[in-house]
């Protein structure tokens, strides 16, 4: 299938780059935007037109933390489901984990990666290098990749990297950035067998808590500032990592926060048990309310969702044998979008926190605007409607949702992908291939 050649949106409700909105409308050549104005009359007549009236165009989402699960653990998820559920929920990129089968950890695995993806993926694609104990020279030389991704907690196996002795030497050479899963093993550890036998799961965010996650947050930032090394603190869930953060970030380092980390918390348990099964875990309602402000404040930079999904049977086999993780590309925006509609925040802030600050803080070229020049990677949502959240309607292949029932606004009616239209009201455009992202930010 040929690429479209020329696509014009008109009369949409335009966020531009300055955070303000235009009705008017958008062309777009190629891959890219050529042309934003109040009214385009085009010489040559486009290959499409989409009537945007009534909807508000923003740039696509740019998921910065998935776990996708291709190649080793299809039956959970695969790139092409996922990317399907990536252009329902208006995520037009994303950077994925290197926590599959086989480990991303070395250059051949980086490639197979990337290879799988560009001819699955109805969405662009980066996908992170993962540090263990003795990979450095692959962490050094790795490409393209947007960073290098550390689990100092929650994890076995090589990729649990859980020591200061083990953490300097990765920090002390290159200049990559280092994205940091922060959570204490030895804490962990210690905590499970003082809760050992308890098979209610809220005793998960008991044995991972806000300490766990402290202590790891401190080691990381007490390393990069010693080698003033590119620094992203993963999915920050406690209000103690937020305000240490709002005392103690150097220019050089980024955080981000998840939708459920904002919006869900400990009592979850009580309604969806091990549903609300994540690392880290949930926490409390006042750490939710420290993590809006800081995320307000520009403490935290912007916004990922963690989605890493596991079967409804994985979920069922009683703590503490359950799977953490929980799926959420197809939800986030919408949740977003709505608590900017009920007046927590702004649709710019949201979109600044899900592309803008994405593109910027990975060193993304050419995302995360709408403006001549950049790609035209689109979406097109309607915030003057609600609809429930129904699993009989997730793309994901695991086929469920914390926020199953929540009636939120902001759903994509229309996903652009480089020009071409991936999702158009309920039909999947299964030709469209996404591309490999660069990341001037990341070497």
């Amino acid at each position: 299938m040929s690429p479209i050649s020329s696509l014009l949106i008109r009369r949409a409700r335009i966020l531009l780059p300055d955070g303000g909105f235009l009705v008017g409308d958008v062309q777009t050549q190629g891959r890219e935007i050529i042309q934003v104005a109040p009214e385009i009359s085009s010489s040559e007549a486009p290959e499409k037109i989409i009537d945007a009236e009534g909807l508000t165009l923003l740039p696509g989402v740019i998921d910065p933390q998935v776990h996708f699960r291709e190649p080793g653990l299809e039956h959970k998820e695969d790139l092409f489901t996922a990317s399907r559920a990536c252009v329902k929920g208006g995520v037009t990129s994303f950077l994925e984990m290197p926590n599959t089968k086989p480990l991303t950890t070395t250059q051949a695995a980086l490639d197979d990666k990337l290879q799988r993806a560009a001819q699955k993926c109805l969405v662009n694609f980066g996908f992170f290098i993962g540090a263990t104990a003795e990979n450095l020279p692959d962490l050094l030389t790795a490409n393209p990749t947007p960073g290098i991704k550390i689990f100092m907690g929650s994890m076995h196996g090589p990729l649990l990297v859980d020591t200061e002795e083990k953490l300097e030497p990765i920090f002390a050479r290159g200049k990559r950035l280092i994205a940091v899963h922060a959570e204490n093993q030895a804490r962990i550890d210690a905590r499970k067998k003082e809760f050992a036998g308890i098979s209610d799961p809220a005793i998960h965010s008991q044995i991972q808590d806000n300490e766990t996650a402290l202590l790891a947050t401190k080691m990381a930032l007490k390393l990069s500032k010693k080698y003033e090394r590119r620094l992203h603190i993963l999915h920050t869930s406690t209000g103690d990592e937020a305000e240490l953060l709002r005392q103690d970030k150097p220019s050089w380092v980024t955080a981000e926060v998840t939708p459920q980390h904002l919006l869900l918390n400990t009592s979850a348990y009580e309604k969806i048990g091990t549903l609300a099964q994540m690392n880290p875990p949930l926490k409390s309602a006042r750490d939710n309310d420290i993590l809006w402000q800081a995320l307000l404040d520009g403490v935290i930079d912007f916004i990922a969702t963690d989605h890493a999904p596991h079967t409804l049977e994985e979920k069922g086999k009683g703590y503490p044998n359950t799977p953490s993780g929980m799926p959420g590309v197809e939800t986030s925006l919408p949740l977003m979008l709505t608590q900017a509609i009920q007046g927590r925040c702004s649709v710019a802030q949201v979109s600044n926190w899900m592309s803008t600050a994405v593109a910027k803080g990975y060193g993304i070229p050419k995302k995360g605007a709408i403006a001549p020049g950049f790609d035209a990677d689109l979406i097109l949502v309607d915030l003057d409607n609600y609809r429930p959240v129904l699993k009989e309607e997730l793309m994901t292949k695991c086929g469920w949702s914390p926020f199953e029932g929540w009636s939120l606004t902001g759903w994509p009616v229309v996903t652009i992908v480089g020009g071409e239209v991936v999702f158009n009201r309920g039909e999947f455009n299964s030709e469209v291939r996404g591309q490999a992202l660069t990341f001037s930010a990341a070497t």
